[in-house]
């Protein structure tokens, strides 16, 4: 579980600095997109492992940012 947990702060982080770049349009945003894609990728199959509510909720934001990324990509 300390992995998943790593995981998930790493995602949000990711998905902070998206929404950042993003926001101000930046050129690189498109890139990090990318990268944050297949970090919710990671999480959301680490999330998966688990039986809680909480960890099913996670891997389906994961999937759904995952997915909006690519399309901002």
């Amino acid at each position: 579980m300390a992995d998943c947990v790593r995981l998930c702060l790493d995602c949000a982080a990711i998905c902070a600095a998206c929404v950042t770049l993003v926001s101000r349009g930046s050129r690189w945003a498109a890139q990090l997109c990318q990268l944050c894609a297949e970090i919710c990728d990671a999480c959301a199959a680490e999330c998966d492992k688990h039986d809680n509510d909480h960890c099913r909720a996670c891997a389906e934001s994961c999937r759904r940012c995952a997915q909006e990324c690519r399309a901002m990509a």
